[in-house]
């Protein structure tokens, strides 16, 4: 038996519960787990938004860190969580494929924020080609993506100034690496970044930032967007954009391929461990408050990575 967040109707709260695990079947484990993380896209799936058609009852999580026999591990998949059980849990059972060794030197609360926040900051910093002759505007730069976003586009020497909408925040961009940040919203974004002109821009918020920040992005710049928090729609000036040489480039993690996924991941605790890549922990919520923290996550409460304490 273990304790587990458990899916029981899309759109109503999850319930903590006492679940048996079943026996591993080929190419499975049984990892005991520490920590998960919990991400937008869990909060997605529980309101029907996404993987609606996942059996359920299940147990919802894709993210989380703990033990393979004594190795200290990640367990990691986006099919966690959604067409199979999940692991927000105590324990469970995983397809060995999803299970990644830790590099030594890397602790278990920062790894169980690795599979998306830090897999994700590693890519988007490397489909933007960052170097040291960059200047990089990071969108939502309070955000748990956004703050390891900066910690690696400071670690590869660019100069980079974040953009978050709140004062308070603001300490902890200048954490990761920041050299400037700027509060303001997408209105005031185009008259607090003129005077920087960024060769880069890494946008997570969409709407109207987008448009803002490709207003004063230099010639030739490269923006990557991975996600659109402010809003999914927005409008350009395309003569703005070609007569510039402005590139505009998607990530889409859901889209990797395995190979994608393990070789990123790999390289991306690997900087991890050796202090490239930071991942800062907000707060950490007992299993029993899964709720409060799905919660919390959606109100933007806090800086850094959301956790739950599994064991």
């Amino acid at each position: 038996m273990t304790r587990a967040a458990r899916l029981v109707e899309l759109g109503k709260p999850l319930r903590v519960e006492d679940v048996g695990l079943p026996e591993p079947g080929p190419d499975e484990v049984v990892v005991d787990l520490a920590f998960a993380g919990v991400n937008p896209v869990d909060r997605y799936i529980a309101e029907g938004r996404l993987a609606a058609d996942g059996p359920l009852p299940r147990t919802l999580g894709s993210e989380a860190s703990g033990h393979l026999g004594a190795k200290p591990v990640l367990a990691f998949g986006a099919e966690l969580g959604a067409q199979r059980d999940g692991i927000w849990a105590e324990g469970a059972v995983v397809p060995r494929e999803l299970v990644y060794d830790l590099p030594p030197g890397v602790s278990l609360d920062e790894a169980a924020a690795m599979g998306i926040a830090g897999l994700t900051a590693w890519n988007v910093i490397g489909l933007a080609e960052v170097s040291a002759a960059d200047r990089v505007l990071v969108l939502g730069a309070s955000g748990g993506v956004g703050l390891p976003l900066v910690s690696l586009a400071a670690s590869a020497g660019a100069t980079v100034r974040g953009q978050t909408g709140s004062e308070s925040k603001a300490a902890a961009v200048r954490a990761m690496g920041a050299e400037s940040v700027v509060v303001t919203d997408a209105g005031g974004l185009a008259a607090s970044a003129a005077d920087f002109r960024p060769t880069v821009v890494i946008d997570s918020l969409g709407n109207g930032f987008t448009a803002a920040a490709l207003s004063v992005m230099a010639p030739r710049g490269r923006l990557v967007i991975f996600g659109a928090s402010a809003g999914a729609e927005g409008t350009l000036k395309l003569g703005e954009l070609y007569r510039n040489g402005h590139r505009i480039l998607g990530y889409a993690g859901l889209r990797i391929t395995a190979e994608q996924r393990r070789k990123g991941l790999e390289a991306a605790l690997l900087a991890l461990a050796d202090g490239r890549l930071r991942i800062p922990i907000g707060r950490v919520w007992p299993l029993d408050e899964v709720n409060e923290a799905l919660g919390a996550l959606a109100q933007r409460a806090g800086t850094g990575k959301t956790l739950l304490r599994l064991g």
